[in-house]
């Protein structure tokens, strides 16, 4: 320090700290060669306290209010200094002003997940995080266990030791707990204000006081998430068998009419029809508790012939198409009783239709 400085120094006899920060816990007063004149002003504003350290040894804390530095009003003090020249000496002595304001806002969270055992899923992964806040409760004990000799110190020094106290309580906590993970989120009030009394004792071992925590979210693994959300989706479409239908409905008629394929018209048209048919006997038949109609001769079918539906034909009809080659085992069919479109030789009730045709004529002999 200069020359300018240390005139400078001698000649100022307020002492006072205006913080011009959001995270600075604690700052040291700096003096030249520390000397604090003999009736200098000490000026302690409302959420402060003021620390005086003489050679290591801290001599008295002071609360918001205005002092003068004077023997009387420092009697710890007095006792440790040589007052020489009738206490009218400079003294040596450090200054320590403590913050007490709430410090909020400040993160905590699981580095990695914790394993619980949940009484509906079983094992589980979860991770959380949230906000917590403290303030400085006894400076003395503060100074004396975390700050030590540090000019200025903030609250990034101590956040990580904090933080993993909070994480360390939170999983012996909550796995103890047995709340179910799907009940959590209606939980996170009073589960910050159980860890809240939990935890702050032992911020009371640093001089801090634990004024809240607050659990803002407890997630799942990607994986068990998305599970989750399937399970819950599943739930929402109420008949299944009804929801599948609707949506294999809706595939095969957007397949359909894709212009790639050269019957897309025919067999949308067969598709929806048959779609609606068959969503139709499935909820009449569900309500009057009849089953469907069992396929039989008593059918009519369609019939995609050169990309477009057409029919309905019955059976003895379909007999003539497959004698005239119209109808060949490989032609798309289609009836009520029928889920969707098959190939005339894979339907059971037609395989006669085929046999049945007759041999061709015999030639007729040259006269």
């Amino acid at each position: 320090m200069g020359l300018f400085s240390k005139l400078f120094g001698e000649f100022v006899d307020v002492i006072e700290w205006t913080d011009d920060s959001s995270n600075t816990m604690v700052h040291r007063f700096e003096r030249y060669g520390n000397e604090i004149k003999y009736g200098a002003k000490l000026i302690v504003r409302e959420t402060q306290f003021a620390v005086f350290v003489n050679e290591g040894e801290v001599a008295d804390v002071l609360g918001p209010g205005t002092y003068e530095l004077e023997t009387q009003n420092l009697p710890l003090l007095t006792t440790l200094q040589n007052w020489q020249h009738g206490f009218q000496s400079p003294f040596k002595a450090e200054v320590y002003f403590c913050n007490a304001r709430r410090f909020v806002d400040l993160k905590w969270g699981t580095k990695h997940p914790l394993m619980l055992r949940d009484s509906e899923f079983g094992g589980l992964r979860i991770r959380a995080f949230g906000t917590y806040g403290v303030r400085i409760l006894d400076p003395l004990k503060f100074i004396r266990e975390i700050v030590g000799t540090e000019g200025v110190f903030t609250t990034d020094e101590i956040s990580s030791q904090l933080r993993n106290l909070i994480t360390s309580r939170f999983a012996t906590i909550i796995g103890g707990s047995n709340i179910p993970v799907l009940d959590m989120a209606a939980n996170f009030d009073q589960l910050g204000e159980y860890l809240t009394r939990r935890i702050g004792p032992e911020f009371g071992e640093y001089g801090l006081e634990l004024t809240r925590i607050l659990v803002e979210n407890i997630s799942l693994p990607p994986a068990v998430s998305e599970a989750l959300d399937k399970r819950t989706s599943m739930g929402m479409t109420g008949n299944l068998d009804r929801f599948l239908q609707y949506q294999s409905g809706i595939s095969m008629e957007a397949g359909a009419s894709n212009p790639g394929g050269g019957a897309s018209d025919g067999i949308g048209m067969g598709i929806g029809l048959a779609m609606a048919n068959r969503m139709n006997n499935s909820m009449g038949g569900a309500a009057s508790g009849t089953p469907p109609p069992v396929p039989g001769s008593s059918d009519v079918y369609h019939v995609v012939v050169n990309g477009a539906a057409q029919g309905p034909y019955t059976v003895d009809l379909l007999k003539q198409h497959a004698a005239s080659g119209t109808l060949t085992p490989e032609s798309l069919v289609w009836a009520p009783s029928m889920s969707e479109w098959q190939a005339a030789s894979g339907v059971d009730a037609l395989k006669g239709v085929f046999n049945s045709t007759p041999a061709a004529p015999p030639p007729v002999p040259s006269q």
